[in-house]
């Protein structure tokens, strides 16, 4: 049976660099209902330009602990194809965002975000319900 993965996005991420009761944070508890969480390969330069050399430590060992998806050719195409399912709809997002879920979907994964309106309008997207 292929192992249950969820991909996160950046801000539960950073939710739970910033919460003093880790054990609380979503992030936590999406731990505990899925066998493996993951990052696209935008996420982990997301965290890393916005981290201070005293977070790096930190950052380091929080992502080891998560499978990376590389934004690669196929996420590239999926990401055109998104962009153009917008544009028909009048809408737009931030390329990082869209290139997170364009990773997302090239490789059949759900993802999580605390920034649902970034991505309610997707429809390729499986979005974790929350």
């Amino acid at each position: 049976m292929a192992e249950k993965i969820l991909m996160v996005d950046t801000p539960l991420l950073t939710d739970y660099f910033r919460k003093t009761d880790t054990p609380k944070s979503r992030l936590v508890l999406l731990s505990e209902q899925f066998e493996k969480l993951a990052i696209s390969s935008v996420t982990e330069f997301e965290v890393y330009s916005g981290a201070s050399s005293s977070q790096l430590n930190f950052w380091n060992e929080l992502l080891d602990e998560f499978k990376v998806y590389p934004f690669d050719s196929k996420a590239a195409h999926m990401a055109v194809e998104i962009q153009q399912s917008l544009k028909q709809v009048r809408r737009t997002i931030e390329k990082a965002d869209l290139f997170i879920a364009s990773t997302a979907v090239a490789n059949n994964l759900p993802l999580d975000t605390l920034n649902r309106k970034h991505f309610g309008n997707i429809s390729q997207l499986l979005l974790l319900n929350s």
